[in-house]
């Protein structure tokens, strides 16, 4: 067989993919329909890149709400472990942050990407730039060809999928892969935001944009079911954002999908402190600042921003001076401390969202190799797939597992076929 092994996507399952595949040998076209590689990995992680993570690899299937399990195989083929040391070979060497992200030492994404795609061609893969794969052609044991939307078409002896999802459409992924998966075959599980910012009628909430906690706890509830996360919230114009927010989100989507009206979220803006500890605190700062109106008196407890929001809340008048405010009125406080409330109507669109959750059925991918279970020589890796991991690193790790297992499938096919 003289064609070569096709790759749709340079992403990092693409490129990972390519280069994987090239390393056994065989040629590889990997075709990529914009000017540029890898570009939703140089925006990733706020253009620093979490790359991984550095937990126990004995912890990663959990940290995937969507089909960890189909990830066990290629996770322990290309662990995190292999991530950092990987790219420390091509000279992007990793630290390790808080909660075990890990970054490039040079807080620079384009460094990641760039490396990986110097890899790729330095192994042997020639990018195809400005092409765009729409169809399928005749595939058969003696020829397989995918088509472009110019009309162009190539002949491949195997075609790695590597399209991405439905997030960050500017970056080229806007759902290309369900196409070619439908016309093999799949079924595509409904596409969905994961990692998404979620919406509030809140009126307070857009003033504080730009506003960022640290070390918060938001819980949401819907029925008799809640979902906590601690960590850093950010406010937007209309919503709300950061790490604990996009966690808990892909839960909040699903309840909102199903039907619920709106789902009810708290911040707990002191989780560190019990309600007794935190009353005691309001006592010494009331203490302290017992002369002043009550809306100067919170300065040491809270962010500036976010005091006039917490008076207005707490239904006590502003300029009460702080040395009248009640006991009742205290333990109140305390308690809106522990739950500020806030109502969460949609999420943000999809084209929003770091990561889609759904895809090709992965009931329908051998997770050995990410082959098609229904067409021969044609595989899958990355976002593409009906797999989504939490915030943390976890998503480009699966894309680079993925991307590998699927490559090396791919070019040891190839080879035992002959050229």
């Amino acid at each position: 067989m003289s064609s070569a092994i096709g790759v749709v996507g340079a992403g990092a399952a693409g490129l990972m993919a390519a280069g994987a595949a090239a390393r056994q040998g065989g040629p590889v076209v990997l075709f990529e329909k914009t000017s540029r590689t890898a570009q939703k990995v140089r925006i990733s992680g706020k253009g620093r890149c979490n790359m991984t993570n550095a937990a126990p690899l004995s912890s990663f299937v959990d940290r995937y709400p969507g089909n960890g399990q189909f990830l066990y195989g290629a996770l322990h083929r290309f662990t995190n472990h292999d991530v950092r040391e990987f790219f420390h070979r091509l000279g992007v060497p990793t630290k390790v942050e808080r909660g075990g992200r890990v970054f490039p030492v040079s807080d620079n994404a384009n460094s990641v990407a760039d490396a990986l795609e110097k890899w790729a061609t330095n192994s042997g893969v020639r990018i195809q730039y400005d092409t765009d794969i729409c169809c399928l052609g005749e595939w058969t044991l003696a020829k397989r060809e995918v088509i472009a939307s110019n009309g162009d078409r190539f002949t491949v002896g195997a075609l790695i999928v590597c399209t991405g999802g439905m997030s960050y459409p500017r970056t080229g992924s806007s759902g290309d892969g369900y196409r070619l998966a439908r016309q093999a075959g799949h079924s595509i599980v409904q596409p969905r935001p994961a990692l998404v910012p979620l919406r509030t009628d809140a009126d307070w909430v857009s003033p504080l944009a730009g506003l960022t906690l640290r070390n918060v706890e938001i819980t949401a509830r819907h029925g008799l079911t809640a979902v906590r996360e601690f960590g850093d919230m950010e406010f937007l114009t209309g919503g709300v954002s950061g790490p604990t927010v996009l966690t808990i989100s892909r839960t909040v989507v699903d309840w909102l999908d199903k039907g619920a009206e709106a789902v009810e979220m708290a911040v707990d803006l002191k989780p560190a402190l019990t309600p007794e500890k935190l009353d005691q605190r309001l006592r010494r700062d009331f203490q302290k600042y017992a002369r002043k109106q009550f809306r100067n008196g919170l300065f040491d407890l809270l962010p500036r921003d976010l005091v006039q929001v917490i008076v207005a809340l707490s239904g006590i008048s502003e300029d009460k001076p702080v040395h009248q405010i009640t006991r009742h009125e205290r333990h109140f406080l305390a308690s809106l401390l522990k739950a500020v409330p806030l109502r969460i109507t949609a999420a943000y669109a999809i084209d929003t969202a770091l990561v889609t959750s759904g895809g090709v059925n992965v009931r329908e991918i051998n997770p050995k190799t990410m082959e098609s279970r229904r067409l021969p020589g044609l595989y899958f890796a990355g976002e593409v797939l009906d797999v989504d991991g939490v915030t943390g690193g976890y998503n480009l790790q699966a894309a680079f597992s993925m991307g590998y297992a699927a490559g090396v499938a791919a070019g040891e096919q190839y080879i035992s076929w002959g050229d």
